[in-house]
């Protein structure tokens, strides 16, 4: 089978399957996504998107979906790693080098920047499942980190269903546009950093 009916078959099972799974269906997938599985978050959101382009499906439900689906395996990560991997970790961190004492700077990082470390690593491919770990190791406070994680993974689902909605279903369309907004992200998170970093310094 020639390679571009191939990808036109795979699209379509994806369509398919998302419009068959229909909301709870993107509620899982973005659960699977946000937890210790490496799943991209774009195999759900983007067909998603091109469904409500379609009329099929209804783009503020694709959303609350997708962002609640983000926020539960964020939270699973979270507490895994606040309430089991702590304990384990200060019974055998002296083995790795790490002492208590780096609990504790850990923890005072999160306290002062865990809010912009969340929200940005949210919308870092391949970082923004890893950020729930070290926010539960240094146990953060769980209504910031809920926030800021809300904050981070809505707009990131926002985006996907938006190249979704705009280029449609075919890959050769929305992965020019995915590389164009990945760029814009790049470039507005370090604005972000350093307005943030620039903050902080006049208030100390």
């Amino acid at each position: 089978m020639p390679m571009h009916e191939l990808l036109d078959s795979l699209v379509s099972t994806v369509l398919e399957l998302v419009a068959n799974w229909g909301y709870l269906g993107i509620f899982i997938m973005m659960f699977i996504e946000s937890s210790f599985v490496p799943f991209p978050s774009e195999i759900a959101m983007i067909p998603a998107g091109y469904l409500v382009s379609q009329g099929q499906m209804n783009s503020q439900w694709v959303v609350l979906s997708g962002l609640s689906g983000s926020l539960c395996g964020a939270m699973l990560n979270y507490t895994l790693a606040r309430f089991l991997g702590l304990p384990l970790f200060k019974k055998i961190g002296h083995y790795f080098f790490i002492r208590e004492k780096h609990f504790d700077q850990a923890g005072r990082y999160f306290e002062s920047h865990g809010e912009i470390t969340t929200f940005v690593c949210r919308l870092i491919p391949g970082v923004r499942q890893l950020i729930s770990v070290p926010a539960g190791l240094a146990a953060m406070n769980i209504p910031r980190f809920l926030f800021f994680t809300g904050l981070g993974a809505g707009l990131w689902c926002c985006i996907l269903v938006f190249i979704g909605y705009q280029a449609g279903a075919h890959e050769e369309l929305w992965k020019p546009l995915l590389q164009d907004f990945m760029l814009w992200i790049t470039a507005g998170l370090v604005v972000i950093v350093f307005g943030y970093l620039f903050f902080v310094k006049r208030r100390s």
